[in-house]
């Protein structure tokens, strides 16, 4: 194996088991929660506007034709390996020149997609939460993050 490969796997485990036993890398303390309520709240932070909020709010506009293009790229790969498949039947043999641009079409296309979900989708986006009586934009956040409130959970909604 890979020595890249095992040092994902050893820091994947070690991040599940951080989070599994509620270790922190931050160092503040956790707020604690009376008995009482403890099942029924969370706790939500100030969202402070980053810079990638800012990029998916300018890309925005463009979405829809981004993904129009991303698409049709999509479906001309499908028909070059498509066409590179028909080649190789046609000649009863197996060519590998004639996958070499689809497969770096393939690999383009892949990463493109990659880099676009990363853009469109911000980590803010999946946590971010309107929280009933009081303005501002708010995400959920844990109980050791700077600036955590706690509220009651029937008044956090999804954004």
């Amino acid at each position: 194996m890979k020595k890249s490969m095992l040092f994902a796997i050893v820091l994947l485990t070690i991040i599940v088991l951080m989070a599994s036993f509620d270790f922190s890398l931050d160092g503040s303390p956790p707020i604690q929660l009376p008995p009482d309520i403890s099942g029924r709240a969370l706790f939500v932070c100030p969202a402070a506007s980053s810079f990638w909020d800012t990029i998916a709010a300018g890309f925005s506009f463009f979405t829809r034709y981004i993904l129009i293009i991303f698409f049709f790229a999509a479906i001309v790969l499908a028909f070059m390996w498509g066409w590179a498949l028909y080649q190789n039947l046609l000649k009863d043999s197996f060519n590998k020149d004639a996958f070499s641009k689809p497969w770096g079409f393939t690999k383009l296309l892949f990463w493109a997609g990659v880099i676009l979900i990363l853009i469109f989708n911000t980590p803010n986006r999946y946590r971010a939460v309107e929280v009933t009586g009081k303005s501002g934009d708010y995400v959920l956040c844990e109980n050791t993050s700077p600036g955590a409130i706690v509220v009651r959970s029937d008044l956090v909604h999804r954004k």
